[in-house]
Parts: structure tokens; C-alpha cells; sequence
């Protein structure tokens, strides 16, 4: 009898993002935890870590490959080099941060007052999903709308990741993240200046 290979645990990480998506839908506070998905990365990267949380520990890129390799959900085709090349993923990740900060500027406007609380999550920066069923009444409205926001950016990056995977490789998606070309970005200057 052959013993197999005992999975370490952060391997087991593609449930945690399983866990937020499906939290998020019934309680959309939930979406605060999706900031560690943005603080953990960034922090081993300025710590000499490279892109080691990419490689490793990222749960939405272990979901993709499960996905993608176990239940062959994917077509195991190469990437169009348009998706790889530097402009494309540089200019993703510039529209993802003007996105983001979008975000934010909504939630400061909140918070400094506009009663224009947004209880929708925008999918593709486009579609609005109405959450009526949400009771965000006990925290303060720019809580709420950053949780909105939020979970908005988290389900639109988890669609398109989706949509790679099915049309080509696994994790595709991980060529264009916008986490993994700031990691990447951070991580060449740091070597840069070492050499310095």
C-alpha cells in the first residue's frame, strides 16, 4: 500500500476563499476580511518574500487550479500573449487601482456625511446586484459601504479569474492579477537596489 503525500495546510487555503465568497452573500461585512487578501501579500513582498503568498499561500489561485485541473473545468489552453505582456497587466493593474480608489472615495464620502449609502454589489464594474436582504443598520453607513465595494472588487476579480481559467490555463489569472504584478513590480526594485 502506498501512503500518500500528507497536504500541508495551506494547501487546503482555496476553502478560505470558497468560505469569504459565500459569507459575503449573506452578510456582506464579511467583506472586511478580503483586506488581508491585500495587507499579507504586500507584506512578505516588502519583507524579502517575493511572491512567495502567490505562488504558495493564495487561495483564489489554489481554487483555480482545483478547478481547473482536478474537476477539468479548464480547456488547458495557452494564453493569448496580449494577456501576458508587461502594458497589459501594468495597465490592469492601473485600472484596478483607480477602481479601487473610486472605492475608497466613496466610502470617505460616506463617511463625511452623503446619505448616498450604494447597498448593490457592481459585477464587472457594470452590473449592479441590488442586496436587499443585507441589514448593515448596526455599523456605521461607510462600514457598510466599503463592504459593498469591497466584496464588488473581490467578486469581479474571482468572475474574470473564472472566465481565464475555463478559456485557458488553470491559473490564468494569476499572469494579469493586479496583486501578483505589484508583488512582482515591488520585488524587482528591491532586488534592483540591492544591487545598487
Amino acid at each position: 500500500m502506498v501512503n500518500k503525500k500528507m497536504k500541508s495546510w495551506y494547501e487546503y487555503l482555496y476553502f478560505v476563499s470558497l468560505i469569504y465568497l459565500f459569507l459575503g452573500i449573506f452578510n456582506i461585512l464579511f467583506a472586511w476580511i478580503g483586506i488581508i487578501c491585500f495587507i499579507v501579500p504586500l507584506i512578505i513582498t516588502f519583507f524579502g518574500g517575493g511572491k512567495i503568498y502567490c505562488n504558495k499561500y493564495c487561495g483564489r489561485g489554489q481554487l483555480f487550479y482545483l478547478l481547473g485541473t482536478k474537476y477539468k473545468l479548464s480547456r488547458n489552453k495557452p494564453m493569448p500573449n496580449f494577456l501576458k505582456s508587461k502594458w497589459f497587466r501594468y495597465g490592469f493593474l492601473a485600472f484596478f487601482m483607480f477602481m479601487f480608489g473610486n472605492m475608497i472615495f466613496s466610502t470617505y464620502l460616506v463617511f463625511a456625511g452623503t446619505k448616498n449609502l450604494k447597498e448593490v454589489v457592481t459585477i464587472l464594474w457594470t452590473w449592479k446586484m441590488p442586496w436587499q436582504w443585507v441589514n448593515t443598520s448596526f455599523v456605521s453607513p461607510w462600514i457598510a459601504q466599503f463592504a459593498f465595494g469591497f466584496y464588488s472588487i473581490m467578486l469581479t476579480s474571482t468572475i474574470l479569474g473564472v472566465s481565464t481559467m475555463l478559456l485557458y490555463k488553470p491559473r490564468s489569472w494569476c499572469v494579469y492579477c493586479p496583486m501578483g504584478t505589484m508583488t512582482q513590480g515591488i520585488s524587482k526594485l528591491k532586488y534592483k537596489n540591492k544591487i545598487k
